[in-house]
């Protein structure tokens, strides 16, 4: 995730799922976006439009001044946001009107050694930038990859980032490297990967470009500047990324964990360099188990740093879920259903362990209005804000009242889940305008099942609160 003059050291959790490794058959990416405990994010549609002549975007981001001019035909897309552009759009994550799901990006590292033979670019592009410049133009997942590789190789970026593709048949990983290079791998069908600020993709076969695709010259480079002989081909992650104590407790352990849950019968251990990037599961993945995972941090471990291990147990590992989380999404692509009602951008304000994840079509024309509101600091009026406030009232008194969250959570899950069914079914035979309108109202629908409840919520918390103050004092109501 991002890094703001403000917050050099923000990170993500990414999951990544193929097609036959899912209950349904729907594709699935998904990321916690993670930066600051209080930066405001909104949900947006922007709509299709074409142009008389090639728009050129630049980057408001003062400190890396990227420009490209990009194609008269921009498709319409969901997106999200920050509530300020000073830094950058940062539109992170969505789904175009293809069909296609993009989300960047998962921060990561390079080596010293990699990094001094190819420099990063001051003005080349960045995450604030990815989805804004890609996501509208590509028809596939395999195409996004392309597009934002050749932007790479021309532009050069300024940082290290881990890209989430899907469609309906393919998931895809992207990951840049130095200045100007850059691999990916298209995750099998029947497997799924969880990536967690480290450069994760290993062995590159440069012969299959079924299932590889990497920067031109890229075996040159590494040749070159003895960065690897490559007589035993091309490990991205040992060549380009780095190992170090930090990686142990920051990284390393969120993918163990994930993998411990999808495949438990692996035994690893949390702080292992050798995670392989590419894991199968003991089972067929359910929506929201992927959103499960996300919201995780270390349940049924002495990792929890809201658990019963020992102080320095809980607090040795950075979780999955925390503080720093301004919004979780889970991209769902379902196979057999028109683009317009094939993608779900499943969305989570705030924290996702303390949120709740709203399905929205990304085929609507709209968002709902408490989602288009972002503000600095608190308001009523945003999505953003209800979660986080619901986030903020059970920290402060956590064990005592969590338990109301999860019950809410519970049933939220349940409502939405079933609204989503009965919209597929009453849309099934509408198209044009007409489905989209429905679409439309369906998300307005879920919004305000979540939101009014979360609200309701709030004020049982609050009202609950009161008799908790540390100035509290039992005594003789007759005295």
């Amino acid at each position: 995730m991002q890094t703001h003059q403000f917050n050099p050291y923000s990170a993500c959790t990414s999951i990544l799922i193929g097609k036959n490794a899912t209950a349904d058959g729907s594709t699935m990416i998904g990321r916690n976006e993670d930066s600051r405990a209080a930066w405001a994010k909104k949900f947006v549609i922007h709509p299709h439009a074409e142009f008389d002549a090639a728009p050129t975007f630049t980057s408001q981001d003062a400190e890396h001044p990227f420009k490209m001019t990009l194609p008269k035909i921009r498709a319409k897309y969901s997106a999200t946001p920050e509530w300020t552009p000073k830094y950058g759009l940062f539109e992170e994550d969505g789904i175009n009107e293809y069909g296609v799901a993009m989300s960047a990006t998962e921060s990561a590292y390079c080596n010293a050694r990699v990094l001094a033979a190819d420099p990063y670019v001051v003005d080349g592009i960045g995450e604030e930038a990815m989805v804004t410049v890609t996501l509208p133009y590509i028809h596939s997942a395999r195409e996004g990859v392309e597009r934002l590789g050749q932007i790479v190789e021309e532009h050069g970026t300024y940082e290290t980032n881990g890209i989430l593709f899907s469609d309906a048949e393919e998931v895809w990983y992207m990951e840049t490297g130095a200045g100007h290079y850059w691999v990916a791998q298209r995750i099998p069908d029947d497997a799924y990967a969880v990536v967690a600020n480290q450069l994760a993709i290993q062995e590159i076969d440069l012969a299959d470009h079924d299932n590889y695709l990497y920067a031109k010259g890229i075996r040159d480079f590494v040749v070159d500047n003895q960065l690897a002989s490559m007589a035993n081909g091309l490990n991205f992650r040992e060549v380009f990324g780095t190992a170090d104590i930090s990686d142990q407790h920051y990284n390393t352990p969120r993918v163990w964990y994930g993998q411990q849950y999808f495949t438990p019968e692996v035994e690893q251990d949390p702080e292992s360099f050798n995670l392989p990037f590419i894991q199968r599961a003991n089972r067929l993945i359910h929506i929201d188990e992927a959103q499960h995972y996300l919201a995780s941090h270390y349940e049924g471990t002495p990792f929890d740093p809201v658990g019963n291990g020992t102080k320095t147990a809980k607090h040795l590992y950075r979780p999955i879920s925390l503080a720093k989380t301004q919004e979780s999404h889970v991209l769902q692509i379902r196979p057999d259903l028109p683009a317009t009602t094939s993608g779900i951008h499943w969305l989570a304000m705030g924290v996702a362990a303390e949120s709740v994840y709203v399905p929205f079509f990304a085929g609507a024309s709209t968002t709902p209005a408490a989602y288009q509101v972002a503000t600095e600091k608190y308001d009523s009026q945003s999505a953003y804000w209800v979660y986080k406030l619901v986030g903020v009232l059970v920290d402060a008194h956590y064990h005592a009242l969590h338990g109301k969250l999860g019950d809410t959570q519970k049933e939220l899950a349940i409502q939405l889940g079933h609204q989503l069914i009965q919209t597929d079914r009453q849309v099934v035979d509408l198209a044009g305008d007409e489905l989209v309108a429905a679409l439309d109202a369906a998300n307005e629908a879920a919004a305000n099942t979540a939101l009014t409840t979360m609200r309701t919520l709030t004020a049982e918390l609050i009202t609950t609160s009161t008799d908790m103050s540390p100035l509290n004092y039992n005594t003789d109501l007759n005295l």
